[in-house]
């Protein structure tokens, strides 16, 4: 499993930027917002990004394939990873008002093995036949080396995630 994380962690590091905002960045944690316009409905961007495993980078999961990922729409609920041996919490449901709004809990892959937590927030707004999408994600604890250190890789991965959903929701096919 440590050659596993070791993989993990360099795939997690190795991702193209794309739009994004680091809000904020100190040792203590950083917030990260991402906004795009999706040619598609709020209810079917919604569905889309219930739809995780269809469209989340398989680079960032710790089984390797996206299709392993399920994200349970309640509060409470898992956005959780099966695994050939075991799974993962990625994140807990933690406010659902469909189709406008989805928070959740947790640290994504490496962050989910320190000593931090972290709060995520999609957000859908309607604009006519378009929908608004914007992703917050603000993370807080401790790290040796500084929270603000990780904030543009975790940015990178967030925007690339962000990307695919937009493509998945626009064309319904997998990136």
């Amino acid at each position: 499993m440590a050659r596993f994380s070791i993989i993990f962690v360099a795939l997690f590091l190795i991702s193209t930027p794309l739009a994004a905002d680091v809000v904020d960045a100190t040792p203590a944690g950083f917030s990260i917002k991402i906004a795009i316009d999706v040619n598609a409905s709020a209810s079917s961007v919604y569905r889309a990004l219930l739809q995780i495993g269809s469209w989340w980078d398989p680079a960032h999961t710790w089984s390797g394939q996206a299709s392993n990922l399920s994200l349970d729409r309640r509060a409470g609920g898992c956005f959780c990873e099966t695994l050939p041996a075991g799974s993962v919490q990625h994140m807990t449901v933690t406010f659902v008002d469909a189709p406008r709004t989805l928070h959740m809990a947790g640290g994504l892959g490496p962050l989910g093995t320190l000593a931090v937590t972290g709060s995520m927030a999609w957000t859908l707004a309607a604009d006519g036949p378009r929908t608004r999408l914007e992703l917050s994600y603000n993370v807080g604890g401790y790290v040796p080396a500084g929270l603000n250190n990780l904030a543009p890789v975790v940015d990178s991965v967030l925007s690339t995630q962000v990307q695919r959903l937009k493509k998945f929701a626009e064309t319904g096919r997998t990136p």
